[in-house]
């Protein structure tokens, strides 16, 4: 039987089969059968590897066939922007600072080639990393309530536990320097240990075309970083990468200054926020 069941299982290695689905789970149940058939004593620990990998297997199609092709896309375009911005933050030279608030945050910027100029935040915020990764994930279409250099975020497609695509419009800079801009971004929240990151980069989507008045810039990779302080498992260290196109005839001294401080203002505003929830969940009940 086995020998048989490797034969089912190796007709799906042709191009003609492969994308046969039932075959494919048919080979899959086949073999899992045969193998709970023949485990028992003295078995050894061949079958039982044998099986947690054709389980892990079983998953891994299962896994795909939930996703449309354009769902695949996107969880692709996702990974594919967590990867390159893991790179870039991994280059430890060539970075220039930008600025250095009066708290230790700091904005440094390098030019990367084949994306351009690049901005990384770095900070420490006294807050857990659960309730960081919470408000920005889990409440990221609230963003727009606290953080006034951004008027809106909607998400308008999941795909799956780790994707999501995005619509963003920017709020009103001082005195208008850049007018109104709009981002549809593809998202990808990954875990890795205990460090969670939240990357990004610009995409399509059906349900989001170019809005009239407002300029669609474009973005990526970008990711923010989330690592518990070695110091205080309380506090969390803040990286984030910021890579924009705003578009239009915009002076690069004007960009430069205004993306570094958007940075900045988004960690003073991060934490009043965070420092609003813990005040509102100690008041006293009515």
């Amino acid at each position: 039987m086995l020998p048989a069941t490797f034969k089912l299982c190796a007709g799906i290695s042709y191009r003609h089969t492969r994308n046969m689905t039932g075959l494919r789970k048919n080979a899959l149940a086949a073999i899992h059968h045969e193998l709970n058939r023949r485990a028992g004593p003295g078995s050894g620990n061949w079958i039982n590897q044998v099986r947690r990998r054709s389980s892990f297997l079983s998953s891994r199609i299962e896994e795909a066939e939930e996703y449309s092709p354009e769902e695949v896309t996107y969880v692709r375009q996702g990974e594919s922007a967590l990867q390159e911005a893991i790179s870039i933050l991994g280059e430890q030279e060539g970075w220039t600072v930008e600025t250095v608030a009066s708290n230790g945050d700091r904005v440094l910027s390098k030019v990367v080639a084949g994306v351009g100029k690049v901005f990384k935040l770095e900070v420490v915020v006294d807050q857990p990393l659960e309730t960081l990764y919470g408000e920005l994930v889990g409440n990221m279409e609230q963003m727009g309530d606290w953080n006034p250099n951004v008027k809106q975020v909607k998400i308008l497609q999941k795909i799956g536990a780790d994707t999501m695509v995005t619509h963003e419009v920017s709020g009103d800079t001082p005195g208008n320097v850049v007018g109104p801009r709009d981002f549809v971004s593809v998202r990808c929240a990954k875990r890795r240990g205990s460090t969670c990151f939240l990357a990004g980069k610009s995409t399509q989507h059906p349900g989001m075309p170019e809005q009239k008045g407002v300029v669609r810039a474009e973005n990526g990779p970008t990711c923010i970083v989330l690592k518990p302080d070695a110091a205080d498992p309380n506090r969390t260290k803040f990286t984030w990468l910021l890579s924009i196109d705003l578009k239009g005839w915009i002076p690069k001294t004007i960009i430069n200054r205004v993306l570094s401080q958007t940075q900045v203002d988004f960690a003073n505003h991060l934490r009043q926020r965070m420092a609003s929830n813990v005040s509102l969940e100690m008041a006293p009940a009515c």
